[in-house]
């Protein structure tokens, strides 16, 4: 008969001074309590191991006869092929500058909903003149032009998503 390791919850707990919370005020999962609770994972053939915020678990044991989940090969990495003359040549560059998202938040083409928008493509701008307006952390912080020039495209649909130096606009510097 094998001998079993008791359970999780009878395992040794690391001071909680030592550990920082997180923004909620939960405590992180300690590496040794980790390493427990994939043992048990292995030697009870448990499928799923689930804990929640509060320290709470949820376990699945595998249906009896069920094959264990293996990872999937990797694919066979591409064939290359012979470049035509036309294929080497590089393809030119999307003429303008392009203007980026200073922010992580929401993209705004204008001050309110039913207002125009700042700029549309074909219009000139001048450096400092706001083109946008992107809201992060409910502030709405005005983006300016880095410089004159002609909108060529706006990368960005209206209340869109956007990341840190992500492409708003396609500037033509004048």
């Amino acid at each position: 008969m094998s001998k079993r390791k008791a359970p999780v919850a009878g395992a040794k707990k690391a001071s909680t001074a030592s550990r920082e919370k997180c923004a909620c005020g939960c405590q992180p999962v300690e590496i040794d309590r980790l390493r427990d609770l994939a043992e048990l994972a292995t030697e009870f053939d448990l499928a799923e191991i689930e804990l929640d915020a509060c320290g709470g678990m949820r376990v699945v044991r595998r249906a009896a006869g069920a094959p264990t989940p293996v990872a999937a090969p990797l694919p066979p990495p591409p064939v290359a092929h012979l470049a035509t003359p036309a294929e080497k040549t590089p393809k030119p560059a999307e003429a303008g500058t392009l203007l980026a998202s200073p922010f992580v938040g929401t993209f705004y083409r204008a001050p309110a909903p039913e207002a125009p928008p700042f700029v549309d493509v074909g219009q000139a701008v001048r450096k400092g003149q706001v083109v946008c307006i992107v809201e992060a952390m409910k502030l709405m912080n005005e983006i300016e032009s880095e410089f004159d020039g002609k909108i060529l495209e706006i990368l960005v649909k209206n209340a869109e998503h956007v990341e840190y130096g992500q492409p708003l606009f396609r500037i033509e510097k004048a």
